[in-house]
């Protein structure tokens, strides 16, 4: 491996460690905070809240996807493969303005 290459890569795997050693110290910090305040009860509602909300901005992330493809790339490549076989354009061209069509479609209806 070639040695320029290395030392970045070096430098940035201590750094990632070092990000990480310190965010694991603020967690454990956290759980002994509520360990010692609210004892094991309280550990097992705060993993609780915080699955629920990792999952609530999972399912917000995974809802705003399906909506952009299904309302915003599913009907600009539709429009795009029929402007393609009206018009002398090809594909490619009618592609980023269909889909700037649609998006502003989306947003003035809202």
């Amino acid at each position: 491996m070639n040695t320029d290459l290395q030392m970045p890569a070096r430098e940035i795997a201590r750094e990632v460690s070092v990000k990480a050693e310190e965010y694991s110290g603020i967690l454990g910090g956290a759980k002994a905070f509520i360990l010692q305040r609210f004892g094991e009860n309280g550990l097992i509602a705060a993993y609780i809240v915080a699955a629920v909300i990792v999952l609530f901005i999972g399912s917000r992330i995974a809802k705003t996807t399906f909506s952009v493809i299904k309302y915003l790339l599913v009907p600009a490549i539709g429009l795009a493969a029929v402007g393609s076989f009206v018009s002398p354009y090809s594909f490619y061209a009618l592609l980023p303005v269909t889909s700037t069509v649609c998006a502003l479609v989306l947003l003035i209806k809202g």
